[in-house]
């Protein structure tokens, strides 16, 4: 769906609002609507938070969208396969190449597992720029996955977008 006016409540009620219940719902709707990308996938994984975004949240909005997509009928959820290694700022306030530089190097594989040959998809909550999708996917690209998607609930357009 479209990241706009309409979409934005629905949106930060599940992200910030402790609106969790609506995880399911979100989570069959991303699962039909991603059925391509989902069939041929081995496992997928939410966008990590920080430990300490984590315990303030209590939860993370993307993995509640992954175990729901699993449970739509999707593949596997790999909850802590991506390790966010620092806290990085909001990105609210920051355009693509701010977003950019602040996401690098901010994931790693978990030590010890091994992603070479999985068809993997990356879920999470709103896709901006994509900075924060694209760091975790060279990540796992970089670590030998055969192939990288991609599934969000929401996409931010640019203006004329």
């Amino acid at each position: 769906m479209r990241y706009d006016k309409h979409s934005r409540g629905l949106v930060l009620a599940l992200k910030h609002g402790d609106r969790t219940h609506l995880a399911g719902a979100l989570g069959g709707w991303m699962r039909r609507a991603g059925g391509e990308i989902l069939d041929s996938a081995d496992f997928i994984l939410p966008v990590p938070l920080h430990w300490t975004r984590l315990f303030a949240r209590r939860y993370n909005q993307a993995g509640l969208l992954a175990h729901a997509i699993h449970a739509a009928g999707g593949p596997p959820v790999a909850p802590d396969w991506l390790i966010r290694r620092r806290r990085t700022p909001s990105q609210g306030r920051l355009g693509a190449a701010g977003r950019a530089r602040n996401v690098r190097g901010a994931f790693r594989l978990r030590p010890g597992l091994s992603v070479a040959g999985k068809h993997l998809v990356i879920v999470d909550d709103v896709l901006t720029s994509g900075a924060t999708v694209e760091e975790c996917a060279r990540v796992l690209r970089r670590e030998g996955a055969s192939s990288v998607g991609v599934l969000t609930l929401a996409r931010a357009l640019r203006a004329g977008g």
